[in-house]
């Protein structure tokens, strides 16, 4: 009903921030914070490898004691993401992200990284899709459709 995640993409564009294992929490906090955004992609060979989200900087570095400045990504991020391709319904990406509690979705199209979704985004694009649904089905009920 509300289209592909390729159309998603088409409109929010397919710009993916990304940082390296190496580079250490505090870095990573300092780039969320400048792009104001809530997760990096953390690629390797232009491969994604694992995903750094606030919620790992709360649960696995500020609950645990650890030093941002010391702590490096690949130590808290979540590894291997689950991907999907720009073919999903965008129905079904929120039921995987709903189901899954990910607030965020790399997509992959032939193994090659193409952008990167947040719950945020699709709420966003439904809603737009069920605003314009709605005044349709409005101009059709009060005859302002020819």
């Amino acid at each position: 009903m509300y289209g592909y995640v390729s159309s998603v993409l088409a409109e929010k564009g397919r710009h993916v921030y990304t940082i390296a294992r190496t580079a250490t929490v505090a870095e990573a906090v300092r780039q969320m914070n400048e792009k104001g955004i809530g997760a990096l992609l953390v690629v390797e060979d232009e491969r994604p490898v694992g995903i750094f989200t606030e919620r790992d900087v709360l649960r696995r570095v500020v609950d645990a004691d650890r030093d941002p400045a010391l702590t490096r990504v690949a130590e808290v991020m979540t590894r291997d993401p689950i991907t999907i391709s720009p073919e999903w319904h965008v129905e079904e990406a929120m039921s995987l992200m709903t189901s899954r509690r990910f607030r965020h979705l790399p997509v992959l199209e032939d193994g090659r990284l193409v952008g990167m979704i947040s719950i945020g985004d699709l709420l966003r694009w439904v809603t737009m899709h069920q605003e314009d649904h709605i005044r349709k089905m409005t101009d059709y009920i009060t005859g302002r459709l020819s």
